[in-house]
């Protein structure tokens, strides 16, 4: 990845959301071979347009990776004003900044803009949407001020991602050591069969966005396929592990009377050589590192 960056000559990056569980890792692997900046909120405020500009001017960054956002789906739903601050109107500020000084902006979106979305196929990033939560309207909206201010901006919808390493003692669990902790305690497992989304290693994520520096400017789906269910992946999981799946439950309720379907298809990214190994298949192939 280090002569990738070289041979596209960045040499500055900034990157926002630098403590949490995407930027962090971000900041780990690309610090490689960049000048990474990764300002707290002294340093630069994402709901105060000046603060933005200001930063962004005085570090002039090549390539300006956004994951900074208030990503507590919950907490979006209940406060949407506040949340709306930061998701909203600071990645717009960041936009404006960006394109004024010819940055290249790489935005962190969701595969939640599709919860709300009927039937049950993959989906493709030219679809109409109509996102049910209050996050995923605003990180929709977030990718709509990146195009209009900002049009060479490069929207990255991306999947649940998981760890088995903690960086921070600050960081909350996620599906892969979740899954290991009731493994190796032997407790019981639930998980929904109405609940249909891509897992994705977010070390594959930090890997490829390299790839993303150079993509015309656009909303891309950006991880793991998944043809399954979040219960039949942990089943088909466990088989593949050689573990008892006597311990699985199936969650019947959530989303029982509206099934859940933020599958994502890959085939825009595919078309610039961007690829992901399926969620399963993934999983399974790093079984050696999972023990």
């Amino acid at each position: 990845m280090e002569d990738k960056g070289k041979n596209m000559d960045l040499r500055r990056m900034l990157v926002t959301g630098s403590t949490g569980f995407l930027g962090s890792r971000i900041v780990r692997e690309y610090g490689k071979c960049f000048q990474v900046s990764g300002p707290g909120h002294s340093e630069m405020d994402l709901c105060d347009e000046a603060s933005v500009k200001a930063y962004v001017d005085r570090v002039r960054p090549e390539v300006v990776i956004h994951c900074g956002a208030v990503s507590d789906t919950g907490w979006c739903q209940e406060h949407p004003e506040e949340s709306r601050r930061i998701n909203v109107d600071g990645t717009g500020y960041l936009a404006r900044a960006c394109a004024k000084i010819g940055a290249k902006l790489i935005f962190c979106s969701s595969d939640q803009i599709y919860f709300g979305s009927r039937g049950m196929e993959a989906h493709r990033e030219d679809e109409a949407v109509s996102p049910a939560g209050e996050y995923g309207r605003q990180k929709l909206e977030a990718e709509k001020r990146c195009m209009e201010l900002c049009p060479d901006s490069v929207c990255l919808r991306l999947c649940w991602m998981y760890d088995r390493e903690r960086l921070s003692e600050r960081e909350h669990g996620n599906f892969l050591t979740a899954f290991l902790e009731a493994l190796s305690k032997k407790r019981e497992m639930v998980y929904p069969v109405y609940d249909y989304r891509g897992i994705t290693d977010v070390n594959l994520v930090v890997e490829k966005l390299c790839q993303t520096f150079s993509l015309p400017g656009g909303v891309y789906n950006f991880g793991s396929e998944n043809e399954y269910n979040t219960y039949e992946t942990v089943r088909r999981l466990l088989e593949g592990l050689g573990y008892s799946t006597e311990k699985l439950k199936k969650n019947e309720t959530a989303f029982a009377g509206n099934p859940r379907n933020i599958r994502i298809h890959m085939g825009k990214a595919e078309k610039f050589g961007i690829e992901f190994p399926k969620t399963l298949e993934q999983l399974l192939s790093a079984n050696e590192r999972l023990l």
